[in-house]
């Protein structure tokens, strides 16, 4: 009888100073969760929705880490019209810095004035990409630097004609010599060239500033454009980090997709990569960062403007003819995806 007292004291005493403990911690941790919240900025009833774990986008980082003499190696690559065939085009002519990465043309001008037949990406935020190039064909930025160099249309390049200019260079000799084993060699150059690509981020939009917590870094017509962005689909195919360039999508998801403002055989996207008739009229999405100042858009920069441009995804993709407030209100919002431009600047 003794024992079984012992033992249901021992129990209570337990039981109480478990109870006592929990009290403690759970008053201590109200206390620290309201000490927290009185630090953070208050935030209305839009911006409660912006919990970066509930939101299709995410902010870009404000930095992002870079081998700064390797970018500045691939830099002046960038810039360099040596690395096309006659000397007259560079990476940076169709994808211009102070342009937000692109060239603000509706196709592209290579050598000897001849053009292609797709609008040039912005080389901003190239990093978050999932594939380069509107077709998705090449895997990596490092992938992607054969393309334009040894493309007719554009650089009309070789590797053995490029090699041969830049181990003339002493300057380029030494500078390779530092930093790889095996000096001036195509893969080096590649690897040089997408070191820069990487380091072009556009951080800080006030979308971003927004996503992180600031009220006032939008205005109630911005959040209304971000909401119906979200609630007419858009952000099916624009979230992430890019807000967009992830996946790929067809073009004209509801109706067939508009004619080419030329007489050019129609643009087949993927399809010309894998012969895959799921792939025939798909690209890869774009980025919508720094939207309004990428114009002309789409694949083949048939629409020149930023409100054309929102009216046609809603006909083609979404299967809406948006009036006028939705318009401008959508536009309002992809407005504050411009973030602040990178330093890239041209040669030395």
């Amino acid at each position: 009888m003794q024992r079984a007292r012992s033992r249901r004291l021992i129990v209570s005493v337990f039981l109480a100073v478990a109870l006592g403990g929990l009290v403690l911690f759970l008053q201590w941790s109200g206390t620290l969760t309201a000490a927290s919240a009185a630090k953070r900025p208050h935030r209305g009833p839009l911006a409660e929705t912006a919990d970066l774990r509930n939101e299709p986008i995410q902010p870009i980082p404000l930095s992002v880490p870079v081998n700064e003499g390797l970018a500045d190696l691939g830099r002046r690559l960038f810039h360099d019209r040596r690395l096309s065939l006659d000397e007259t085009i560079s990476c940076a002519d169709c994808h211009e810095m102070a342009k937000a990465g692109q060239d603000g043309r509706r196709v592209s001008v290579g050598i000897e004035g001849k053009t292609g037949r797709r609008n040039a990406p912005t080389v901003f935020n190239s990093r978050y990409n999932f594939r380069q190039f509107w077709d998705g064909r090449a895997a990596t930025l490092e992938e992607q630097v054969d393309g334009p160099l040894q493309d007719p249309s554009e650089m009309g390049a070789t590797w053995d004609l490029v090699l041969h200019r830049l181990r003339a260079d002493a300057t380029y000799v030494a500078d390779f010599n530092a930093r790889f084993p095996d000096g001036i060699t195509a893969p080096n150059v590649r690897t040089a060239i997408a070191t820069f690509e990487r380091s072009l981020i556009t951080p800080n939009s006030r979308f971003d500033r927004w996503l992180r917590g600031d009220d006032q870094a939008l205005t109630p017509i911005e959040l209304k454009g971000y909401q119906l962005f979200k609630r007419l689909g858009c952000v099916a195919c624009h979230q992430g980090r890019n807000v967009g360039g992830n996946l790929y999508q067809h073009f004209g998801v509801l109706r067939a997709p508009p004619e080419s403002p030329t007489n050019e055989p129609v643009d087949l996207g993927r399809f010309h990569v894998t012969q895959k008739e799921v792939d025939r009229f798909k690209f890869k999405v774009p980025s919508l960062r720094n939207v309004e100042r990428t114009a002309p858009y789409f694949h083949d920069g048939s629409v020149p403007t930023l409100d054309e441009a929102v009216r046609v995804m809603l006909e083609y993709q979404v299967g809406r003819s948006g009036n006028e407030a939705e318009v401008a209100a959508i536009v309002a919002f992809l407005k504050t995806l411009t973030g602040d431009t990178p330093d890239g600047g041209e040669s030395r």
